[in-house]
């Protein structure tokens, strides 16, 4: 599902309709008996209790709610569509499929591809607002006890959707994600981040793939959370638009006192990171980035830790991640010998959160009132090598980076 590109508009109020509710009438003294009216029902019949049949049918919520953003996403929905349709637990969820104003055609698309299909509707939002606020007007009115986000470059393995609520139900997790294999080849291409390290970045050093376990951060191409508790939270940061925004929740639903965990049973196929560095027959291709993602990736990268933390990590993370930022805007000039380039990416970060100190503010004031871990119990998931050396040491590997040209930001479902 691609991510999206462009200044987040104000989004329309959505809101419910509100189910007509009829009087009730209260029973009066001898109202059974000689005056009841002629039915031609005895009065055992009428005192009698009703055939279930005669009762109205109760709607039961579903299990699932599947809340799916396109953004010019015409190449994925197909076969994304077709694995949600074989879910062996297709008659327990729903499907929501959220449009953010795409211009391929994909709106259409996807109305012809969940026509006649009960268990699922299309929303048009109306505008481009991001992944965030795109995915938070989805899950409006989504009626399932858990809540899917997922990335529209992606299909599930049959049996992926009933083992990943079995587990959460089974674990009592607030949030979770399948394992996340490559969309072409079903190599493993991740689970989500274990930890962070001394800069503040994120970490899955020394874990063992495949293996269930807590997860510090569960990755956004398929993030599974409790549907009361996503409401309860906020929802996803709409000031972020995208990229980082899985990890501002999940930092969020720990502070809950809420457990994210990896289900490495339930298999799910995505495409995105192939798509941003993919490998060639002579080994892995050159890194590449964008200003849009980069400045993003770094602005909302701080805006997290500043809206999180409590007193030692913000200490802590945020001086080391600001050093780090430092000397990595510094290699990308000497690389890159694009200053414009490094302005935007790096230093209009750093003006971002900035200009949103008061929404940050507001944040650590809100996050306050419904935090259960502090920054101690949060230490929990420190790692000792700092994970930006591991990727400058990847880097090196495939090449010089290569900064490609402003264009609107490919789906997160590709990105």
């Amino acid at each position: 599902m691609a991510r999206l590109g462009g200044k987040a508009p104000a989004g329309a109020r959505v809101g419910r309709s509100r189910p007509r509710v009829l009087p009730v009438r209260p029973l009066q003294s001898g109202a059974i008996g000689p005056d009841l009216p002629a039915t031609g029902l005895s009065l055992e019949a009428a005192a009698s209790p009703p055939h279930p049949s005669s009762l109205p049918h109760r709607v039961i919520p579903p299990d699932l709610s599947v809340v799916i953003l396109n953004y010019n996403g015409r190449r994925w929905l197909p076969r994304c569509l077709e694995s949600l349709r074989r879910q062996t637990l297709a008659d327990r969820m729903e499907v929501i499929l959220a449009d953010n104003a795409s211009q391929d055609g994909s709106d259409r698309l996807a109305q012809e591809l969940i026509a006649g299909w009960p268990a699922a509707r299309f929303v048009q939002n109306g505008g481009n607002f991001g992944y965030c606020e795109g995915n938070n007007l989805g899950a409006r009115g989504a009626r399932g006890r858990y809540l899917l986000f997922l990335n529209n470059d992606t299909y599930l393995a049959p049996d992926c959707l009933e083992l990943l609520v079995a587990a959460m139900d089974r674990r009592q997790a607030g949030a979770a994600s399948p394992q996340i294999l490559n969309y072409q080849d079903g190599a493993l291409q991740g689970y989500g981040r274990s930890g962070f390290d001394l800069f503040g970045y994120y970490s899955n050093q020394g874990d063992e793939a495949g293996v269930p376990r807590d997860l510090f951060i569960a990755p956004g191409c398929a993030y599974a959370i409790r549907t009361e508790l996503f409401q309860a939270l906020g929802g996803f940061d709409r000031e972020l638009f995208m990229y980082v925004d899985e990890t501002d929740l999940s930092w969020r639903v720990w502070i809950a006192g809420e457990r994210v965990i990896t289900v490495p049973e339930a298999k799910l196929y995505h495409w995105g990171a192939g798509a941003s560095a993919p490998s060639t027959a002579e080994g892995p291709a050159r890194f590449r980035t964008t200003e849009f993602s980069r400045f993003h990736t770094n602005r909302n990268a701080l805006l997290t830790l500043l809206k999180n933390t409590e007193h030692l990590l913000l200490g802590v993370l945020v001086p080391m991640q600001l050093l780090s930022l430092l000397a990595e805007s510094l290699f990308m000039l000497a690389v890159t010998r694009r200053p414009g380039f490094v302005w935007n990416a790096y230093g209009k970060a750093l003006l971002g959160c900035w200009r949103l100190r008061h929404h940050v503010l507001s944040e650590r004031r809100r996050i306050a009132r419904f935090r259960q871990h502090g920054d101690l119990w949060m230490l929990r998931f420190a790692r000792p090598v700092p994970e930006r050396l591991l990727e400058v040491l990847r880097l090196f590997r495939q090449g010089l980076p290569s900064v490609d040209a402003a264009t609107p930001p490919s789906p997160r479902a590709g990105a």
